[in-house]
C-alpha cells in the first residue's frame, strides 16, 4: 500500500494540472470501491473549482469552490494518472478507456485525471471542508513527520512506557501520520534500533533522535518519486526509484551495508507484517 511519500509524489504531480483548475465534467463508472460512492458524486464534482490539493497522512484532499472536499486513498492498486495536459508536463496523450477506470475527471484546461484502481481496495469521499479533521478516516490521526507537533518532546512522552514493539508504534496513524512498513524499517535501521525492542525500553535519546530520521528518510524518498514494488505510479505514468537506496527492507540474507559490519539482513514477521533488520547493527 502506498506510504506517504508516494501519496505525496501523486499530490506533486497533479497540483499542476488540477489546482486553481474547474472539474469540466466528472464520469464515475460504478457505484462502489471498498465502500460506496457519496450520492450524485459525479454531479458534485461537476462545474467545481479545485481551490487546493493537500494530504492528510496517507490521503489526498481536493478542496473545492462548493466547500465540499474530494478524499482519495489509492488502496492497494489505485493509481490517479493524468493524461493531455496543456502545461506541457505531461507528454501522454488521452489514452483509450480502460476496464479499471472507476473515475474520471475531465478538466476545464484539457487534462484528464483518471483514477484507476484494479482490486477497488481504494476510496473516494465528499465531506464538508471546515469540518474535515473530524471525518472518521481522519479524526485519529497523529501529527505529520513534517509538521510542527511532531517534535522531540512529543515523540518522547507518546513512546514513553509503552509495551508494545517500537515497530508497531511508529506504524500506529495515531502516534505518527504516514509511516508505513518500507520507511519504518528503514527509520530504524539508521536509528540502530530492533524492530522488537519495546517502545517504553526505548530511551529518550533514542526517541528524541528517530524525529530527525524519520525525516530525512521520508524526505530522500519523495525526492527518489517514492519506492515502486507492485503497483505504484506517478501520476505520470513514470516509477518511483527509492527502492534502489534500501538499505534493509527487502535485503533478507543480503550483506549489511554498515562499513565493518560482517552480518546479513534478517526478517522476522511482527503482525503478520516483515520487519527487514541488522542483528549486528540493531540491538
Amino acid at each position: 500500500m502506498p506510504e506517504l511519500p508516494e501519496v505525496e509524489t501523486v499530490r506533486r504531480g497533479l497540483a499542476p494540472v488540477m489546482e486553481g483548475q474547474v472539474i469540466a465534467r466528472a464520469e464515475v463508472n460504478r457505484p462502489n470501491l471498498r465502500w460506496p460512492f457519496p450520492p450524485d458524486m459525479a454531479a458534485r464534482l461537476t462545474g467545481q473549482r479545485v481551490e487546493r490539493l493537500r494530504r492528510r497522512s496517507k490521503y489526498i484532499l481536493a478542496d473545492l469552490s462548493s466547500g465540499e472536499s474530494l478524499l482519495v486513498h489509492l488502496g492497494m492498486s489505485g493509481r490517479m494518472l493524468v493524461s493531455g495536459d496543456p502545461l506541457g508536463q505531461f507528454v501522454h496523450d488521452h489514452p483509450a478507456p480502460e476496464k479499471h477506470d472507476h473515475v474520471v475527471l475531465h478538466m476545464a484546461n484539457g487534462a484528464r485525471v483518471t483514477f484507476n484502481d484494479p482490486r477497488r481496495f481504494g476510496a473516494m469521499d465528499l465531506l464538508d471542508t471546515l469540518t474535515a479533521d473530524t471525518h472518521k478516516l481522519l479524526a485519529s490521526i497523529g501529527p505529520e513527520p513534517f509538521g510542527n507537533d511532531f517534535h522531540e518532546a512529543y515523540l518522547v512522552a507518546v513512546l514513553k512506557d509503552r509495551n508494545l514493539p517500537i515497530k508497531s508504534a511508529l506504524l500506529d496513524q495515531r502516534i505518527v501520520a504516514g509511516l508505513g512498513n518500507i520507511y519504518v524499517c528503514e527509520t530504524l535501521y539508521r536509528a540502530r534500533i530492533h524492530p522488537g525492542r519495546k517502545a517504553g525500553h526505548v530511551s529518550a535519546q533514542e526517541a528524541a533522535g528517530l524525529v530527525p530520521i524519520i525525516r530525512d528518510v521520508l524526505q530522500e524518498a519523495i525526492a527518489a518519486g517514492g519506492s515502486t514494488l507492485r503497483d505504484f505510479k506517478q501520476s505520470d505514468g513514470e516509477l518511483g526509484y527509492f527502492q534502489h537506496s534500501f538499505d534493509v527492507y527487502g535485503r533478507e540474507a543480503e550483506p549489511c551495508k554498515t562499513l565493518g559490519c560482517d552480518h546479513q539482513v534478517s526478517r522476522i514477521v511482527q503482525s503478520g507484517r516483515s520487519s527487514f533488520y541488522c542483528p549486528q547493527c540493531q540491538r
